[in-house]
C-alpha cells in the first residue's frame, strides 16, 4: 500500500470518487506487475513539489477577491515538468496531484522528455470578465515565477483556459525576466510562437488511437458508429476528424445536454450551429435531444468520453454498449467500471494514451520555440502521428506479452520508464 501521509491534500468526500486515490491504485497495479519494491513505489507516489499561492484580484466592481492557485510538480526525472492549468470550480489539490502524476506516466509512455505537472484555480471562468481573467492569470503566474521556466516547468492550456491565457502568462513571465521567452508555455497563439496543429491535437490523437484499435479488429473508420460526450476543444476536434474519415457520429453533447441522430450528424454544420448559438448544440436540425447520461449508454461501436472525469462508474457501466471506449478526457472511467468493462471484453483505450496528442504537440511546439525554427502543419501532424502510433504499438505488444489489459500495459510502460530513470540517475538509494 502507498502511504499518503506526506501529501498536503484536503480530505475527500466519502461519496466522491477521489482522483488521487484512483491514480495511486493504477500505480500500485503497475508496480505489482513490474515487481517494484515498496521504497521505489513510495517515491513514485509522492509529488516532488506542491505549491499553493494566494491570488488577490480586484474585480470590475471594485471588490477584492482572494483566490487560491495550485501547481503540483510530480516528477522531473525525465525532463521539465509539463502540464496544463485549468480554471474550474471543482479544482482541488487532490485532483491536480492526480493529474500531475498521470502526466508523468503519459510523457514517459510517449517517449517525450518531460515529467508531470498540473495547475489550477478553483473558479468558474464564465463568471469573470475578460479583464478579471487577465488579472487573475497574470497574478497567478507572477506568484510562480521561481517555479516555472522553459527548462523547469512548462504550463499549457487545460479545462477553462486557452491560448489567450497562455499569452498573458508568457507575457508576464517575459516582462519579469526582461526578454521574450516563448518556451515558458505551450498552446500559445501562433503570433507569439505557438504551433500549427495544436488546437486539434488532442482530438487528432484520439482519432488516431481509435483508428489503430479498429484496424486491429480488421475494421476501418468508415461507417463506424461513434458517440462523443463533449463537444469542446477535444470532443469537437475528434468529432470533426472522425467525420472526415467516414465515421458516423450519432451523438455528441455539452454540459447543457446532447443531441442524437440515427442517420449521423453533419459535424461541419453542427460546428457552425454551435458557434452561432453560444456553443449550444440543442435544437440542431434533424436531431433529437439526449442527456449526457443517456449518451453513454447508446448502442454504438465507439464511445468517446471527452468531458469530465468519473462519467462511467459502477452505477452505469452495465448499460454501456460500446465495444471500444476511448478516454479522451482524464479519468472518465472509474476503477470499478474499468474492471467491469474489461471483464466483458470491451476495449478501453486509456487516457494516458488516447488523449496524449495534446502533450505531444505541446512538446513539438516547445522544440520549435527553443530552436526558433517553425514547421508547417503537415509536418507537425506527421511527427505527432508517428509518436502516437509508436506508443500504441508498444502498449499492444506489452499487453500481449504480459497478458494484461491495455490500461495496465500503458501504465507498466510509463511507470517502468520513470522507475528505471530514477535508478539509473542514482536518485533511488
Amino acid at each position: 500500500m502507498i502511504s499518503k501521509s506526506l501529501l498536503p491534500l484536503e480530505p475527500a468526500s466519502p461519496a466522491h470518487i477521489c482522483p488521487f486515490d484512483q491514480a495511486c491504485s493504477y500505480l500500485e497495479a503497475a508496480a505489482k506487475e513490474l515487481n517494484l519494491n515498496q521504497g521505489l513505489l513510495e517515491i513514485l507516489s509522492h509529488p516532488r513539489k506542491v505549491v499553493t499561492v494566494s491570488i488577490p484580484v480586484k474585480l470590475d466592481d471594485g471588490e477584492i477577491q482572494v483566490l487560491a492557485g495550485h501547481r503540483v510538480q510530480h516528477s522531473d526525472v525525465l525532463g521539465p515538468y509539463k502540464g496544463g492549468i485549468r480554471y474550474h470550480p471543482a479544482v482541488t489539490l487532490r485532483e491536480v496531484s492526480a493529474l500531475a502524476m498521470l502526466m508523468t506516466w503519459k510523457c514517459a509512455l510517449l517517449g517525450i522528455p518531460y515529467g508531470g505537472g498540473k495547475g489550477g484555480i478553483p473558479i468558474d471562468p464564465k463568471r469573470y470578465s475578460v479583464g478579471e481573467l487577465e488579472r487573475i492569470s497574470r497574478r497567478y503566474i507572477s506568484e510562480l515565477l521561481k517555479d516555472i521556466g522553459p527548462s523547469v516547468d512548462i504550463p499549457a492550456p487545460d479545462m477553462g483556459t486557452s491560448a489567450r491565457e497562455m499569452a498573458w502568462m508568457m507575457d508576464t513571465y517575459s516582462v519579469n525576466v526582461g526578454h521574450a521567452v516563448p518556451g515558458v508555455v505551450t498552446g500559445k497563439p501562433l503570433s507569439i510562437g505557438g504551433s500549427l496543429g495544436r488546437e486539434m491535437a488532442t482530438g487528432r490523437g484520439t482519432m488516431i488511437i481509435v483508428r489503430e484499435a479498429l484496424a486491429d479488429r480488421g475494421k476501418s473508420l468508415v461507417g463506424v458508429r461513434v458517440a462523443i460526450q463533449g463537444f469542446g476543444n477535444v470532443g469537437g476536434a475528434a468529432a470533426e476528424l472522425l467525420h472526415q474519415a467516414g465515421a458516423k457520429i450519432i451523438a455528441v453533447s455539452t454540459g447543457a445536454g446532447g443531441i442524437f441522430s440515427e442517420a449521423g450528424l453533419d459535424i461541419p454544420a453542427l460546428k457552425i450551429y454551435a458557434a452561432e448559438n453560444r456553443k449550444s448544440i440543442v435544437g440542431f436540425p434533424q436531431s433529437v435531444p439526449i442527456s449526457n447520461a443517456d449518451l453513454l449508454t447508446l448502442p454504438c461501436d465507439v464511445l468517446i468520453p471527452a468531458a469530465l472525469e468519473n462519467q462511467i462508474t459502477g452505477e452505469n457501466v452495465n448499460q454501456v454498449q460500446a465495444q471500444i471506449v476511448a478516454e479522451a478526457a482524464n479519468g472518465p472511467v472509474t476503477l470499478e467500471a474499468n474492471l467491469a468493462l474489461e471483464a466483458r471484453g470491451v476495449t478501453v483505450l486509456p487516457d494516458i494514451l488516447a488523449n496524449a496528442g495534446g502533450v505531444v504537440v505541446s512538446y513539438l511546439e516547445w522544440v520549435q520555440g527553443l530552436s526558433y525554427v517553425f514547421w508547417d502543419e503537415e509536418r507537425v501532424n506527421r511527427e505527432m502521428e508517428h509518436l502516437m502510433v509508436q506508443a500504441y504499438r508498444k502498449v499492444i505488444q506489452q499487453s500481449n506479452k504480459r497478458q494484461i489489459s491495455l490500461r495496465l500495459a500503458a501504465y507498466t510502460l510509463g511507470v517502468g520508464r520513470v522507475a528505471q530513470a530514477l535508478t539509473d540517475r542514482g536518485l533511488y538509494p
